[in-house]
């Protein structure tokens, strides 16, 4: 109960945002005449049903980052990757990057997992005054962040998503998880290899690469199964 009544539910934000667009919206119709205004009232309740089954997502998903922060997951993960330095300091830009997706995958936010892990990343590097490795931690942190609230079934965004998409939100967050692997498996391949050769500029290159030759594999899959199909389709119409 208490995570619900310090959730994001209590923050008055959505609604300063809500009133002025139901209001441009209702004029705009007003003007077009597109409908009357007994007709434009009658759908508002139909919408808030529409709504309501992404409202109580949200809740529960608030809810449940306030217990992970209550519980003290950021101090875990801050000793986690504190105690990571040292021999490893090469590799730590992809363990900061699977760091931030499980992270943000787990939170439903990529904003916590930046305040989280960026501060760490900067005192880790800064003492050792190697700012090249810095920014790509910091990098590694970012995208790593980015992607997990993206793969979040938890996140406000992917729940808003599937809720405009109208569409069931496990179906969604299942949908768009084996583009969003692939990528984040790239990626992390890539991070190694700035590790290694402290420089963005080839692991960017050859990154984009690789991403381009698995997306021609894929599309040769499908259409090779696409064939099959229509044969067999053909087979069974004879």
């Amino acid at each position: 109960m208490t995570a619900f009544f310090l959730s994001r539910m209590r923050r008055p934000v959505s609604y300063w945002g809500l009133f002025p667009l139901c209001s441009v919206h209702s004029g705009i119709i007003f003007i077009q005449r597109s409908i009357s205004f007994t007709e434009a009232m009658a759908c508002l309740p139909e919408g808030f049903k529409q709504m309501v089954p992404a409202i109580l997502i949200l809740i529960f998903a608030w809810s449940l980052k306030e217990m992970t922060d209550s519980l003290g997951a950021a101090a875990y993960v801050s000793a986690v990757v504190a105690k990571s330095t040292g021999a490893m300091l090469v590799l730590l830009p992809a363990f900061v990057f699977l760091i931030a997706v499980g992270l943000s995958f787990a939170t439903g936010t990529s904003w916590g997992t930046f305040g989280i892990l960026i501060p760490i990343v900067v005192g880790i590097f800064f003492q050792k005054t190697d700012y090249t490795m810095m920014i790509l931690a910091m990098s590694a942190c970012m995208s790593g962040a980015v992607c997990g609230d993206h793969c979040s079934p938890i996140s406000d965004t992917t729940i808003m998503s599937s809720a405009g998409a109208q569409c069931l939100h496990l179906n969604h967050v299942t949908t768009q998880l084996p583009y969003a692997m692939l990528v984040a498996s790239v990626s992390v391949l890539c991070y190694v290899l700035a590790g290694i050769l402290k420089s963005p500029w080839v692991p960017l290159t050859g990154g984009a690469i690789l991403l381009f030759v698995l997306l021609m594999e894929i599309k040769r899959r499908q259409a090779e199964r696409a064939g099959k199909n229509r044969k067999e389709q053909k087979s069974l119409a004879r």
